[in-house]
């Protein structure tokens, strides 16, 4: 423990001590970067990580502000789609039949540490970790093709008063955001990279499957027979209760928080050099510098 508190003062004063001059000009050229790749999300309907099979398209943006040549603070939104079914499951799994789809809006922020000097190498590998808040809101198909919204029929018994153990999840999360990424400079204004990362939840209802059945008829009376239907699909139709599963028989693992992934490429530009894209992107820049252009007057 004395040791951790040791790094983490030096590291607090690395931070702060006086930077060289290029550093200090470094440190004053935000950027943003434009993100697009997959989604992916390991639950109760895809215990696998990341599965490329599963994945969906993704876009995100993401503004950064160097502290130095070392260390970065970013901030940024994702936008992207997630979704799930049995009958990709395991094969134990297959007969619970249940399926879903949301869409996904987060906003994160976080900082940013550069394993090597970008400025003299071009290339970078970084970890970043942070915070970030995340909104969904699953729904599925019903056997006659129709888009249904599962919360509010609460298939766990979610928020009914014979179940009081069973709380309704909120539709808005925190997640902790961690990752991996390099990055290559093309020149002076123009960065490209590939970047992975993984957002530990604190939710197990990204897919609406957490943990055990309840009882039909209670939930039958309570919300419908939608809500029946969507609870358990092993025998289709709203009618067909016969093989229902017994008050109290697991449904999902609540002890297992749900995850999801991002990975993909980006293209970094520095804010003040936007309107120059396209010529920074033709250009041929043989002596690489991250200096800043000097000005005319």
């Amino acid at each position: 423990m004395r040791c951790l508190k040791t790094i983490s003062l030096l590291l607090l004063l690395y931070i702060q001590l006086p930077v060289s001059a290029q550093d200090e000009e470094f440190s004053k050229q935000p950027t943003i970067s434009l993100f697009t790749g997959l989604i992916n999300y390991q639950g109760d309907l895809n215990p696998n990580s990341f599965t490329l099979g599963r994945s969906k398209f993704c876009v995100g943006v993401t503004f950064r502000k160097p502290l130095n040549r070392w260390f970065t603070v970013r901030a940024g939104i994702n936008y992207g789609h997630l979704e799930a079914a049995d009958r990709y499951n395991r094969s134990y799994l297959k007969a619970r039949n249940l399926s879903f789809y949301t869409s996904l809006k987060e906003a994160h922020a976080g900082l940013e540490v550069n394993l090597l000097n970008i400025n003299k190498t071009r290339f970078t590998a970084y970890l970043f970790g942070g915070v970030a808040i995340f909104h969904f809101n699953p729904w599925t198909y019903d056997d006659a093709g129709q888009k249904i919204y599962l919360k509010p029929l609460s298939t766990e018994g979610e928020g009914l008063a014979a179940f009081p153990t069973q709380k309704p999840y909120n539709l808005n999360q925190f997640a902790l955001p961690f990752g991996i990424g390099v990055k290559y400079a093309i020149n002076n204004n123009i960065n490209i990279g590939f970047e992975f990362s993984q957002r530990k939840t604190f939710t197990d209802h990204l897919d609406d499957v957490s943990s055990f059945y309840v009882d039909y008829q209670t939930l039958l009376n309570a919300k419908g027979p939608k809500a029946v239907e969507l609870a358990y699909r092993g025998v289709p139709g709203p009618n067909s209760y016969s093989s229902y599963p017994a008050h109290g028989e697991q449904r999902g693992t609540p002890n297992e928080m749900d995850w999801y992934y991002f990975a993909g490429l980006n293209i970094e530009i520095k804010l003040n050099s936007i309107g120059n894209l396209f010529a920074g992107i033709g250009s041929k820049d043989k002596s690489y510098s991250q200096r800043c252009p000097k000005t005319v007057l």
